[in-house]
């Protein structure tokens, strides 16, 4: 394995955490509704209070589409003319599939370590009658140059029953065996923390991205913009695809 994909499987896992915990999240600002786009959408945003829910649903409103953000405190959602809060746990899927109901699309920003069971949650989406399922994924289950998952990497393996990695590549697991609902898992960069929103970044599929250092990174923020893209403009239906510089 290379010195660079050494680097990155050993802080891949304290990142991807760190990524998924609610923290100092993204203000919606007034200029940021002002675009209707032809093709708004409802879409119904679970996690929207976290680090990188919250700037998903400021990429959402800025970009015309109106949002129910849904999660445990409503409290920390800032309504507005596109955004309404929801009570809801990923674990009440009963209760989480009412709320979901007459939504375009739901998008999933909760961590994986909050997440009981993967097919609860999907049965969630399932029941509630929307087909565009878009989860915010994690960076353990990406293949390095050499076809290994990180997270099977020696680097990491102190860390392969970690609650948020270990979830993560369980949860594509399940969702690859959907195929009557529209998903989309995708995987952040290896280092994936709040940042400039740069509108200049590269895709890939199941392969890790990384700069011409060997580094593997992409701020929440123009991650949000190409997670919002995918909405818009579908590419990776029943597919993972990832993001870096």
């Amino acid at each position: 394995m290379s010195r660079s994909v050494r680097v990155l499987c050993a802080v891949l896992t304290a990142l991807a955490i760190a990524a998924a915990m609610a923290g100092p999240a993204a203000s919606v600002s007034a200029d940021q509704t002002a675009r209707t786009p032809a093709n708004a959408q409802r879409v119904a945003l679970i996690g929207a209070s976290g680090n990188v829910g919250s700037r998903v649903l400021a990429e959402l409103v800025s970009r015309g589409h109106t949002v129910t953000g849904i999660v445990r405190n409503p409290e920390a959602i800032q309504a507005g003319p596109r955004v309404a809060a929801a009570k809801g746990d990923v674990n009440e899927p009963a209760a989480l599939a009412r709320i979901l109901a007459g939504h375009d699309a739901v998008i999933s920003a909760a961590p994986f370590r909050n997440i009981q069971d993967p097919d609860a949650l999907i049965g969630a989406v399932r029941a509630s009658g929307v087909k565009r399922y878009i989860v915010v994924g994690g960076a353990a289950s990406l293949l390095n140059a050499d076809g290994v998952r990180l997270i099977d990497t020696p680097a990491l393996a102190n860390f392969r029953t970690s609650p948020e990695p270990a979830g993560g590549v369980r949860f594509l697991d399940a969702l690859r065996t959907v195929t009557d609902l529209d998903w989309t898992f995708f995987s952040p960069a290896v280092m994936f923390a709040p940042g400039e929103r740069t509108g200049t970044f590269r895709l890939g599929g199941d392969t890790v991205v990384t700069d011409a250092q060997g580094q593997s990174r992409v701020s929440m923020e123009d991650y949000a913009i190409a997670l919002v893209d995918e909405l818009e403009t579908p590419r990776h239906i029943r597919q993972r695809f990832t993001v870096g510089y």
